[in-house]
């Protein structure tokens, strides 16, 4: 275990900076920004949507809703099916720790990847798929009506911090902390010669690794300590390509909703894109790129953990785990406050809150598949843009949606399953 110690110093510092950019993203870079620029079937709306997605620090379960809600409000499905396959594949905090703990060429590949098969698969939706465009049940501009928007420097600020190190570290720190204990198992329970099996074999293990990652979820950030351990035993860097950009960018969820809401021509381009992708790209570093610039910073985590950490890493680690505790207590242990106009007395949590006054008339629906705070932002965005609607809480562990006002129960439920959820009356 003293190699995944390693690793998560050696990451501490540069997940520091990487949530704190994504938070100061999120706060300075207006939302309507990533809709401006993604209508029509063109090459350039496709493009457009692979560098916005780049950047973009959200997880597959996150990236659903958005692309389903952007896809909704014009964007092409060339366009939608661009930012499905880059955004989840990367992110500003994923490559810098990449960088912190793959080195330079993983971290220059990583997003060159991303950007190529995306604009293939969004190219191919557009060649092969009809771009038409979903009917919006929501007024223009309404999907925003009801939100408080920080408008000061200041506020943007506390909401840049809130979002980098609550609300993210909300929906990607289990998934951190899971993909570390992953790869200490592997550390401890993987033979050193296991990978010497596929030494002849690149292929075959890049099929085996594909076998593994697709079904699983994989967050981003999270997957690179699993890809690290891996190389570690013996596993070939274009193999450890394909594990970053495959995992994170399919699961069985983000299959199921594309299938769904977009169709089945295009969910087998999506997959053909990524797969092909990966595998294309992970050959080409295998056979064409010198192994060196991928087995030096392997090399470099074997010297550090013989060092011992620095005072300024071990600090970083040290604050970065409270933060992933206080955000992982908050996610788990804390319920949405009643928002029906009145004084809430919330009594045990199965009977949920009572009010004394009541000024609006209140529904409550159940919705399925939310996974994240993108997810629960997107669908009360979305219920808010339906006619009627003056309010709406969502609790996110329990799904629970409390809706004060008087809107039709069957636009709610057609404006939330347009994003790829269920809904249980």
């Amino acid at each position: 275990m003293h190699e995944i110690f390693t690793l998560i110093t050696s990451m501490a510092p540069y997940l520091l900076l990487g949530f704190l950019l994504a938070g100061l993203m999120h706060a300075f870079v207006p939302p309507t920004l990533y809709r401006r620029f993604l209508g029509g079937a063109s090459f350039r709306s496709v493009c457009n949507a692979a560098l916005l997605g780049i950047p973009l620090p959200l997880c597959s379960c996150g990236v659903i809703p958005t692309a389903m809600s952007l896809h909704k409000e014009g964007a092409s499905k060339g366009a939608t099916v661009s930012f499905l396959i880059a955004t989840p594949q990367t992110g500003v905090d994923s490559i810098i720790a990449t960088y912190a703990l793959m080195g330079l060429p993983f971290a220059l590949i990583r997003p060159i990847v991303a950007l190529i098969t995306a604009l293939l698969g969004g190219t191919l939706v557009n060649a092969f798929e009809k771009s038409d465009v979903a009917n919006c049940t929501t007024e223009t501009g309404s999907a925003e009506r009801g939100e408080a928007q920080p408008t000061t420097f200041a506020q943007r600020i506390k909401s840049a911090l809130h979002y980098a190190f609550v609300e993210m570290m909300q929906d990607i720190g289990k998934w951190l902390v899971m993909g570390l204990l992953v790869a200490g198992l592997i550390t401890v329970f993987v033979p050193d010669t296991f990978f010497a099996l596929f030494a002849d074999s690149p292929l075959l293990s890049m099929l085996l690794v594909l076998a593994c990652a697709i079904p699983m979820y994989l967050c981003a950030t999270g997957s690179i300590p699993i890809a690290v351990a891996l190389m570690l035993k013996g596993l070939s860097p274009g193999t450890a390509l394909v594990l970053l950009m495959a995992g994170p960018a399919v699961n069985v969820a983000s299959l199921l909703v594309i299938s769904k809401v977009m169709g089945r021509k295009t969910l087998l381009l999506y997959l053909l894109a990524i797969v092909g992708g990966a595998l294309t790209f992970g050959l080409g570093i295998d056979y064409l790129l010198p192994e060196t610039w991928f087995a030096t910073p392997l090399a470099e985590i074997h010297t550090c953990g013989a060092c011992g950490p620095s005072t300024f890493n071990l600090v970083c680690t040290i604050v970065l785990t409270l933060l992933l505790a206080n955000a992982l207590i908050r996610r788990y242990t804390s319920h949405e406050a009643c928002t029906c106009g009145g004084t809430c007395q919330c009594k045990a949590e199965a009977e949920g809150c009572t009010c004394s006054t009541q000024t609006h008339t209140t529904m409550k629906i159940q919705i399925k598949g939310m996974s994240c705070n993108h997810c629960k932002a997107s669908a009360e965005r979305a219920i808010r843009g339906v006619s009627g609607v003056t309010d709406v809480t969502i609790d996110l562990a329990s799904g629970e949606a409390t809706i004060t006002g008087t809107p039709d129960l069957e636009a709610v439920v057609t404006a939330v399953e347009t994003l790829g959820f269920e809904v249980v009356k």
